[in-house]
């Protein structure tokens, strides 16, 4: 159908997550589910480590802030999602959908500074400890965590310019659960080959540089750790690296897959998994990676329950 001469669209119609209606009540519930314990884990993190002075290190202030993006990415999100099951079509305001494409954005680039800024944060701390307190003092900690939040604002500004100044016309049905990028140029009906070079450029050039700089953090961080003396200094420094990299491998992993992968040959359908996997499956799971194994959230935990215990019981 020729996109010319239409009706320039003032809102969209999310078509969400499946058609089928068995599968409806189901999802609503697992995705509720979901979010409900990434509110909790992620939430429950940030004042936990604002709780316990053993917890202010600069390691866990990263941390907390990695907690505030994951709750604000599965916020913007996946209520969109338990909307678009509960009703046969969902329909969002050019607006509204600029407004969600822009704060999701603002999420993801800002974390993907902020994993490269905790990577930079694990190996001064084991390359260095006796002057880690001093490196990282609390200034150049919250300039290096401003600096992620400047570097995440100001791509998400470009990206949402170079997205929304793009016509979109009569055809308003997205078939996606939400204000994404792929679906989006998908309905676009004047040129976008300007836009998609620059996206897929600046896209290109987030991702790549914040993968160098937590590569070369981890390959300088590797010959400090096999000259430590003691076995169990090795493991605990191998345990906190393993929780980022984890962190690290999923995030990016999903990131790389979704967005730097050629379109031939991929549909809608793959997508919304996959955009599903790191919208909503890894908020959830970052609290749980680096809780599980580490012994100084667990010890902060059994403090602070043991805390309001006490004050109960008077």
């Amino acid at each position: 159908m020729a996109k010319n001469n239409l009706t320039m669209v003032t809102e969209f119609v999310l078509m969400g997550f499946t058609d089928d209606p068995t599968l409806e009540i189901p999802l609503f519930l697992v995705f509720l589910s979901f979010y409900l314990v990434t509110l909790l884990g992620n939430v429950g993190m940030i004042i936990l480590i604002q709780m316990d002075v053993q917890l202010h290190t600069p390691m866990y202030f990263f941390l907390s802030h990695l907690s505030l993006l994951d709750t604000c990415y599965a916020s913007v999100i996946t209520p969109q999602i338990l909307a678009t099951l509960t009703s046969d079509k969902t329909v969002i305001s050019y607006g509204q959908c600029a407004a969600q494409f822009f704060f999701f954005t603002i999420s993801a680039g800002t974390e993907c500074f902020l994993l490269a800024v905790m990577a930079y944060d694990r190996y001064v701390a084991i390359s260095n400890p006796l002057l880690y307190t001093a490196t990282m003092n609390p200034s150049i900690s919250w300039s290096l965590a401003v600096g992620a939040y400047v570097c995440g604002i100001s791509g998400a500004i470009l990206r949402t310019t170079c997205t929304f100044t793009l016509s979109f016309c009569d055809d308003n049905q997205i078939n996606f659960f939400f204000c994404d990028l792929p679906p989006l140029l998908k309905l676009a009906c004047s040129d976008t080959t300007n836009a998609e070079i620059v996206i897929v450029f600046f896209g290109n050039f987030v991702i790549l540089t914040n993968v160098l700089v937590i590569l070369i953090s981890y390959l300088l961080i590797i010959k400090p750790i096999l000259r430590m003396n003691s076995s169990g200094g090795r493991v605990k420094a191998f345990s906190t690296c393993a929780a980022h990299l984890t962190a690290v491998a999923l995030f990016f992993g999903t990131l790389i897959f979704m967005y730097l992968r050629s379109s031939s040959g991929t549909s809608l359908e793959e997508d919304k998994v996959v955009s599903v996997f790191y919208t909503v499956v890894i908020p959830m799971l970052n609290p749980l990676i680096y809780s599980l194994r580490n012994k100084d959230v667990k010890a902060a935990f059994r403090k602070v329950t043991g805390r309001l215990q006490v004050s109960q019981s008077r």
